[in-house]
């Protein structure tokens, strides 16, 4: 049986629409999932029966069909939310209606015996910061000092005990949740990582609400994005202290700094691949900063990170084709 490929996203993923047409000159068509479109433009069904199981999706708008049994490999990339036939449901009618279509939608992807590029179970149990520094330090990396705390007088005794700056940073998103309400409600559109101050300090206090997290601040030679999809590694050197606003936070893309391709060590990309591996992902994208001294500090790893940013700032990397290529080896590979 010929395997298929499953693109798992939203309509909105620049990633699946580059990637799909890669897929289709290599002769396999994918089956595309935008959550963001179902289940109002997907039919969906699931059989249990005399100890077989058998499970179909079908495009309404195109008649595509899959049957699981032809699933080969699965690319999990992004998360959406549902969209309903009825645009009047009850705010419980709504919140049933998600909670039955999550049942329904990831009972049957979770059922899948084949190759995954960011299985939920996975990416979820990948994607804890505190975790993840644990686990970098074990596996022989050096990480920033770092408190998370709702406790002032311990953030502050941390401060005292850094030589240098400390920073603030996000655990989950330096959007600071702005995404998650409507524009007339957000406060701040977002928070990159900051030095804290000592007028910052004065107001530690405010910890008590949330806990936080603080780090000593590093100084950089130059940063590193690490992207592993599969077998393959990419490390890409990134010059953040060649402009001002990319010297603390190098997630600023109004600046023009030099991305360009780099090798890593072979110890450092040892553990890089066994930080990923660990977790049973295929795909990673780590952050390391390399100090002035040519120490290699690792920061953290976005187990479903943004990847098409370095495809384009540095040409070399066939990122895009290389996951392309995976899935259809993995997917060939597969269980019949």
């Amino acid at each position: 049986m010929v395997k298929k490929v499953l693109i798992v996203s939203n309509s909105s993923d620049l990633h699946a629409d580059l990637v799909v047409p890669i897929l289709i000159g290599k002769g396999c068509t994918p089956f595309r999932l935008d959550l963001d479109h179902f289940p109002r433009d997907y039919e969906l069904c699931q059989r249990f029966r005399q100890g077989e199981w058998d499970g179909e999706l079908r495009h309404l708008p195109t008649d595509q069909r899959l049957r699981m049994s032809e699933v080969g490999a699965v690319w999990a990339r992004k998360p959406a939310e549902y969209v309903f036939r009825s645009a009047d449901l009850s705010a419980q009618e709504f919140a049933y209606a998600r909670q039955e279509t999550e049942q329904a939608l990831f009972g049957l992807l979770m059922a899948l015996d084949c190759y995954w590029i960011g299985h939920p179970a996975v990416v979820r149990a990948a994607m804890w910061k505190g975790e993840q520094l644990k686990r970098a330090m074990a596996l022989g990396f050096r990480v920033p000092a770092t408190i998370v705390s709702n406790a002032p007088a311990r953030v502050k005794a941390f401060r005292q005990g850094v030589s240098g700056d400390i920073i603030f940073k996000s655990m989950s998103t330096p959007a600071l949740a702005a995404d998650d309400v409507a524009e007339e409600q957000r406060l701040v559109s977002g928070v990159g990582t900051t030095i804290v101050s000592e007028e910052m300090m004065e107001s530690i206090d405010a910890v008590g609400e949330l806990a936080c997290q603080f780090q000593e601040y590093i100084p950089k030679q130059y940063e590193l994005r690490v992207t592993i999809i599969g077998e393959q590694l990419f490390a890409a050197k990134i010059h953040s202290q060649d402009d001002v606003r990319t010297m603390v936070d190098v997630r600023d893309m109004t600046a023009e700094i030099r991305y360009e391709a780099t090798t890593l060590p072979a110890d450092i990309a040892q553990r890089c691949r066994a930080f990923v591996a660990s977790y049973g992902l295929q795909f990673g994208a780590l952050d390391l900063i390399v100090t002035p001294q040519g120490e290699y500090v690792f920061l953290e790893n976005n187990p479903a990170g943004q990847f098409l940013y370095i495809e384009q700032l540095v040409p070399e990397f066939k990122l895009l084709e290389t996951l392309a290529d995976t899935l259809l080896r993995e997917a060939a590979c597969s269980r019949s």
